[in-house]
């Protein structure tokens, strides 16, 4: 039962491994460390007191890829690995398709030239763009306004084509929306290696004093309060979601996409406050003029993961704020 984990040393794919290991699976990880830090190898082999063999390849070399494979006997593939800034991917699109179009492509020949049809795809809530409902149901229309969520749709489309047009393959596609939180142990927590872009480490930032003010885009958006609603889930959930993918694709032998959310929206002013709360640390801000392409409200439709799962978040807004905080101050 060996699966490889690709990205395996980011923010998602450390909380993916320690939870196959803890569900029975021996676990490989591929990382090109372009945004990740090497010492969390270290930790995920001491928290879990696991052998995990790592290996460092791009998976845009065709002939690395390959030798990974070549070597051990994978049964199914996690695929987080990828770039992820949709601002960079407005200014380097060719930079965006080449990592994560060409490097997916490089990975599904490596696996098919080694008898591995399985593979579970992290897409994004970003494929749906402007949503025309709410909440968002996995049949809505799909577009998207960056490179990034283009490059997520394209995967998505091509792993369709792939099981179709060989039925050996199949895939669970992981529409999932924000990722917040932290193990635990707070050993484990989003440490991105530049400015982040997503909410919750920003304000983790501000409250570490390591940025001066949270910059607020937009107070005019159509919500309670003026400030976007965005849906939030526990990062350790999300990765209860992806063991629950694997076993699904494992045991029935079918493709499957879906919504990995919590069906709630929460607003950024509710973050801000709520974090201040729970953590006691205040967070000052002030607000700036909305980017282009963002959008009110955005949060998840989960039936089709809970029925076809088994599967729904059990953590909170509470949870999310004080287990990011706990890991923030564990970073080094």
């Amino acid at each position: 039962m060996n699966i490889l984990v690709t990205g395996g040393l980011g923010y998602i794919g450390s909380h993916v491994v320690l939870e196959l290991i803890k569900n029975g699976y021996k676990v490989d990880i591929l990382d090109n460390l372009s945004n990740s830090d090497i010492t969390v190898h270290q930790k995920l082999e001491k928290f879990s007191k696991t052998k995990i063999r790592l290996h460092v390849v791009d998976l845009r070399s065709k002939l690395n890829t390959l030798k990974v494979f070549s070597k051990n006997n994978f049964i199914a593939v996690m695929h987080f690995a990828g770039l992820k800034a949709v601002g960079e991917s407005v200014l380097h699109p060719e930079i965006y398709y080449d990592n994560n179009v060409f490097g997916t492509i490089n990975l599904v020949n490596a696996m098919r030239e080694n008898d591995c049809h399985k593979i579970i795809f992290s897409s994004s809530a970003t494929v749906y763009g402007k949503p025309n409902q709410l909440p968002i149901k996995e049949s809505a229309s799909l577009h998207s306004t960056s490179p990034y969520g283009e490059n997520k749709l394209t995967i998505e489309r091509y792993l369709n084509f792939l099981s179709n047009s060989d039925k050996r393959w199949c895939f669970a596609a992981l529409r999932y929306f924000n990722p917040a939180g932290g193990h635990p142990s707070y050993l484990f927590g989003e440490n991105p290696a530049s400015v982040p872009n997503n909410l919750m480490p920003l304000i983790c930032q501000v409250g570490a004093k390591k940025i001066e003010k949270l910059q607020v885009f937009g107070d005019d958006f159509n919500t309670s309060d003026g400030t976007g609603v965005r849906d939030y889930i526990h990062v350790v959930d999300l990765a209860l979601g992806h063991i629950a993918a694997l076993d699904y694709i494992i045991r029935e032998s079918k493709s499957i996409t879906v919504n990995l959310g919590t069906g709630k929206g929460y607003s950024v002013l509710e973050m801000i406050k709520t974090f201040e709360k729970v953590n006691k640390v205040r967070i000052p801000f002030e607000y700036g003029p909305r980017r282009d392409g963002d959008i009110d409200c955005c949060y998840a439709n989960t039936q089709l993961a809970e029925k076809i799962l088994s599967w729904k978040a059990k953590f909170g807004l509470h949870d999310m704020c004080r287990d990011s905080w706990e890991s923030q101050k564990n970073l080094k």
